[in-house]
């Protein structure tokens, strides 16, 4: 295991049709040194898919076999991930949660497209009106990395992705030693703890 990385790890997330793949494939673009992983993708060819549901039209993966085998690159740093579930990643691994958002009259014209099922046009379409995704993002990392962005027009996503480009550039000046493996950006278990041993303190003392 690599004790630090030098580059952040991206997650770009979303109902499907909001265009994360577009936007993933236009960061990597414009930062070579970023590494996009559709996870459909990473995971036909890591061997982590375990079957199809019928029901939701869709691949079934193995999400603890799927993180085992990246796991290493998300340690090296870099990775621009690509994938509509953004609650399964190690939080010490990640550095920046996009979420992206669509109307949904846009959102089912994109789906139609697709030629979705229509049980699944309309589930994706209650997860986008229902905040789900935005919702478990802002429950599985530190809020303030996550950030939500509009998705509708190609000037949308040129901003978007303009505004990652200066995050990503930002980052690489406040941590030019890169950042743990172990922690992340997030040190608040460290003020947890000290805060939890200064409460102690303080019920010793008025014992």
């Amino acid at each position: 295991m690599s004790d630090r990385r030098l580059l952040p790890n991206i997650l770009i997330t979303g109902t499907p049709g909001c265009g994360k793949t577009a936007h993933a494939r236009n960061l990597v673009d414009k930062i070579p040194e970023l590494k996009h992983f559709q996870i459909s993708d990473i995971a036909k060819s890591r061997n982590a898919i375990v079957g199809y549901d019928e029901a939701r039209d869709t691949s079934v993966v193995d999400e603890d076999k799927l993180l085992d085998s990246i796991e290493a690159d998300l340690e090296a740093g870099g990775v621009v991930i690509d994938w509509h579930c953004c609650d399964i990643f190690p939080e010490r691994l990640i550095d920046l949660v996009i979420v992206l958002r669509c109307d949904n009259g846009i959102l089912f014209d994109r789906l139609k497209e697709r030629k979705y099922k229509q049980s699944k046009i309309d589930e994706n379409l209650d997860v986008e009106i229902m905040d789900v995704i935005a919702q478990e993002a802002k429950e599985s990392y530190v809020p303030e990395i996550v950030i939500e962005l509009q998705s509708e027009q190609i000037e949308n996503m040129n901003e978007n992705v303009e505004r990652i480009v200066t995050w990503f550039e930002n980052w690489k000046k406040d941590h030019k030693d890169g950042v743990s493996n172990l922690l992340g950006n997030n040190e608040s278990e460290i003020e947890t703890e000290t805060e939890s041993e200064n409460d102690e303190s303080e019920n010793d003392e008025s014992t």
